[in-house]
């Protein structure tokens, strides 16, 4: 993408730290940033919310209507990002464990990952985009300027979400959520639409045992050996 403005792509699973890399790449850049993930958990909260199944072919249909007519903005806010759908707020709500399962059936469906491709891609501009999701690299942006896969083991995110999770509800599992990991890893990894799989010529980066600080570095190095930062 030379001749556009760049672009650089931030593949993984849930929980490895790529938004976390993401929103750093952005702040330091001062690029944009499109979190895909939050598409598809805006396609599943808007599917559950209208009653649909992904057993079902006409709510398949019906989920790739709402995926092309999504009304949303990505807003920055003191650092932080704040994702509104319809006007309505739902940074927070779009985080819950039943939404994110309700995207990762709904992003299996090659007919919403259709509906959602170009959409996409409309982000891409002046200075420069940081894509962060599951297929940036290999599907949405194949001729990104860096692409960069982030990945952990389960046990590392299944831990992280915990600790997430327990410090405001008592009944978190660790167990409980590793099996979803797992089931969540299979599911994505294996389906025909988009599987989920660094690009060819992706770094990966295992965050496993890292730190922010640690895994920044590695993430800062690349984009230095770029010429877009200064060490």
């Amino acid at each position: 993408m030379s001749e556009q403005s760049p672009v650089i792509t931030l593949d993984g699973p849930g929980g490895a730290g790529k938004g976390t890399l993401a929103g750093l790449l952005s702040d330091w850049l001062g690029w944009s940033l499109l979190d895909s993930g939050a598409l598809y958990r805006l396609v599943g909260l808007s599917a559950l919310r209208a009653g649909l199944s992904a057993d079902k072919a006409v709510d398949i249909e019906a989920a790739a209507a709402l995926a092309r007519a999504l009304d949303v903005q990505f807003l920055a806010e003191a650092g932080a990002q704040r994702i509104e759908l319809a006007g309505e707020d739902v940074t927070e709500t779009i985080r819950q464990d039943e939404i994110a399962q309700a995207a990762s059936q709904w992003a299996a469906q090659p007919v919403v990952r259709e509906a959602l491709l170009t959409r996409q891609r409309t982000f891409a501009g002046s200075p420069g985009l940081i894509a962060d999701g599951r297929d940036m690299g290999t599907v949405i942006f194949p001729d990104a300027d860096l692409k960069i896969f982030v990945t952990a083991s389960a046990e590392e995110r299944a831990r992280r979400r915990y600790d997430q999770l327990s410090a405001t509800d008592e009944t978190a599992n660790l167990s409980r959520i590793y099996r979803e990991i797992v089931d969540r890893d299979t599911r994505d990894a294996s389906r025909e639409a988009s599987p989920l799989k660094p690009a060819d010529d992706a770094y990966v980066i295992d965050t496993t045992g890292d730190n922010v600080a640690t895994s920044s570095r590695k993430v800062r190095d690349l984009v230095v050996a770029k010429g877009w930062l200064a060490d």
